[in-house]
């Protein structure tokens, strides 16, 4: 452990003694002004999100929490594995079943993974077939993400069903010109990738695709086997401008892998399996934009699909198979009627299906509208706003949400929000062999509070700080129940291996600090620290107080960056550290805590080439997210990028 506070200390400290070293550079890096009168009024794309109202807005102008990571930093941080990007957002943790590929699980301020709404290029990307209906991160790669959004809370007034803990939106990249990278490092993990586009006048055409490959290590922490994974992505998207206000879109994205499994051997115990997974995606979206400034309005069809197949070499039939399908069609908007006020409105219709190897096709459906005020005025934004939901099973499911965001001084803004949010049962909740026609949607209530001072993105200032205390009050949640207990529910005769029921009550709370730093052109540091309280609150439960399974109650994460004035060269690291947990509700597992160091170096050549590398678990730490999973030793890679 003193290694990692050395290294951490090292890397707040950073700026101080690099400052001084660049002090004959001092005068030439200093912010020059612009000749643009119009240049501090045109945000950087890391400073719009579509995750608080619908519709692209300025961070500032939102009371909700929200993290915004753009291109340039994805990039900087290197490498294909998401949550490694995932680890900067406060309140954020991750749970991994083995290597880049596995089961990942992304849980906000203590929620549960499936209660995330996940998006990616606008479309929603959740599996119905699964039993908790959400989203695999390990399936997600950065290799060609442009920008990823998080927003921290209860948000179903925008967004309707499973934005309980929060929403992330994922964007790849639309650019023109080429580009290209390629890496190879330990376990001959190799990753390449190509993007491009050409636009003008009429429109704009482009595509990206991707290829992923490991050895891997064993899943299971105590297998000797080497469980690899290989990936392909693709994805395009074209716009076509048919008059200065209207345009017409069309997107698509592809990923299919296969990834070695661990499995339960003849006596009971987690081992090395011959097992594999076959996983295919597609997703896609078409529609129209009307923008005419004062009015904005989208339009699209959406659907999204995920195939997987099990196997194992004794039998020639798949061991498990399942198909999950949605469609959506959608129209979002924003209104300003006169001066500071503005109406942001939406309504939606999704089809969702689902089939296993044991489950016939089962659909269902649901449909919501929202209308939502807002004001903005001078130091003052503020919204206000309502959704109904029509379940095809559950019936009629109502939201309410509002924000306030006001300026105190130039770079201090006061933020406040409160926001419900629910999550339909799924279609394998309802009714698989374990189903209940009869559940109800889990239901939340959150509330946050804080202080900013500048932008994350640190382009109009040198210091970026934030400090957020939270809350989320959780009901109805959707739990198994055993009829294997002394105390049998009559819901038992009807299903006799258990069933799922709304039983559990929980509530979240804690505080989120982000800090970052610019001292000079050359260093970029940042900080970013959340306490997160989770606790049990089903009376009569024998886990009523315990805390919430693989929720960390502390997580800090410390990077830094210097561009060195030789040639550009460019070094950096990040500590990542996280405090004990329980694997199971009980509380009988825990899982240690542990340190994790990374270091990484880039020199680039020109305006065009850049040769990278970097070694993640610098000291060879042996950890675990989820028990009795493995993971990966010290890794050192080694890549290099182009553009044309």
């Amino acid at each position: 452990m003193r290694n990692y506070l050395i290294i951490g200390a090292s890397l707040v400290a950073l700026a101080a003694p690099l400052q001084a070293q660049e002090s004959d550079d001092a005068a030439a890096e200093a912010p020059k002004i612009s000749s643009d009168p119009f240049a501090d009024f045109r945000p950087e794309e890391t400073e719009i999100t579509v995750t608080a109202t619908g519709t692209r807005i300025e961070i500032e102008d939102t009371g909700q929490a929200v993290t915004v990571i753009g291109g340039e930093e994805i990039r900087s941080i290197q490498g294909a594995d998401l949550t490694r990007v995932l680890e900067r957002v406060p309140g954020l943790a991750v749970s991994r079943d083995g290597g880049v590929g596995a089961v990942t699980n992304v849980g906000l301020r203590g929620a549960e993974g499936e209660q995330l709404l996940v998006l990616v290029d606008g479309v929603r990307v959740a599996d119905p077939a699964s039993p908790g209906g959400g989203f695999d991160f390990g399936n997600l790669l950065t290799s060609n993400l442009a920008k990823i959004e998080v927003l921290r809370g209860s948000n179903s007034t925008i967004w309707g069903s499973d934005a309980i803990g929060g929403v992330i939106v994922a964007s790849t990249r639309a650019e023109s010109g080429l580009q290209a990278s390629a890496e190879y490092g330990a376990r001959d993990t190799a990753t390449g990738a190509v993007s491009g586009g050409i636009g003008g006048d009429r429109g704009f055409l482009g595509a990206s695709a991707s290829y992923y490959t490991t050895d891997g290590f064993s899943q299971a922490a105590n297998g000797t086997e080497a469980d690899g994974f290989e990936q392909w992505t693709a994805s395009g998207q074209g716009r076509l401008y048919l008059s200065p206000s209207f345009e017409i879109f069309a997107r698509g994205r592809w990923a299919e892998g296969d990834l070695d499994l661990d499995g339960y051997q003849p006596d009971f115990s987690f081992g090395d399996t011959e097992d594999t997974q076959h996983t295919q995606q597609y997703s896609g979206s078409a529609g129209a934009i009307y923008d005419t400034g004062p009015l904005f309005v989208s339009a699209a069809y959406s659907f999204a699909d995920t195939e997987r197949v099990n196997r194992n070499p004794a039998s020639e039939e798949p061991t498990f198979s399942s198909d999950g399908h949605s469609d959506r069609v959608e129209v979002r908007g924003e209104w300003r009627p006169i001066g500071p006020l503005l109406v942001n409105f939406g309504a939606e219709n999704e089809w969702e299906a689902f089939s296993t190897s044991s489950e016939e096709r089962r659909t269902t459906r649901i449909f919501g509208a929202y209308t939502q005020l807002g004001i903005e005025m001078g130091p003052l934004a503020a919204h206000a706003g309502v959704r109904l939901d029509d379940h095809a099973r559950f019936g009629s499911e109502t939201s309410f949400g509002g924000d306030i965001s006001y300026a105190l001084t130039r770079d201090l803004r006061l933020r406040a929000s409160v926001g419900e949010g629910f999550k339909a049962p799924t279609l394998y909740q309802l009714f698989s062999d374990y189903g209940n026609p009869a559940l109800q949607p889990e239901r939340s209530t959150s509330y946050d509070i804080g202080l900013i001072h500048g932008d994350r993105s640190l382009t109009k200032s040198r210091f970026y700080g934030a400090l957020t205390a939270f809350r989320r009050d959780a009901r109805d949640q959707i739990e198994f129940v055993s009829c294997f207990s002394p105390e049998r529910p009559e819901f038992c005769d009807e299903r006799p291996n258990g069933f799922y029921d709304n039983t559990d009550r929980a509530r979240a709370q804690g505080i989120e600090v982000e800090l970052g730093a610019r001292p000079s052109d050359r260093v970029t540091t940042r900080a970013v620290y959340a306490y997160v309280d989770t606790e049990n609150r089903t009376a009569g439960s024998a886990n009523q107080g315990n805390e919430l399974a693989r929720r960390p109650q502390h997580a800090l994460t410390l990077s830094a960056d210097w561009r060195t004035p030789l040639r550009d060269f460019t070094i950096g690291g990040d500590v990542r550290m996280v405090s004990d947990s329980f694997e199971n509700a009980t509380n009988t597992t825990p899982l240690d805590g542990y340190a994790l160091a990374s270091v990484r170096a880039s020199l680039p050549f020109g305006e065009r080439f850049e040769l990278f590398g970097r070694v993640e678990n610098l000291f060879d730490t042996d950890y675990q997210t989820a028990a009795g999973y493995g993971t990966p030793g010290r890794s050192a890679y080694i890549g290099a990028r182009a553009r044309f």
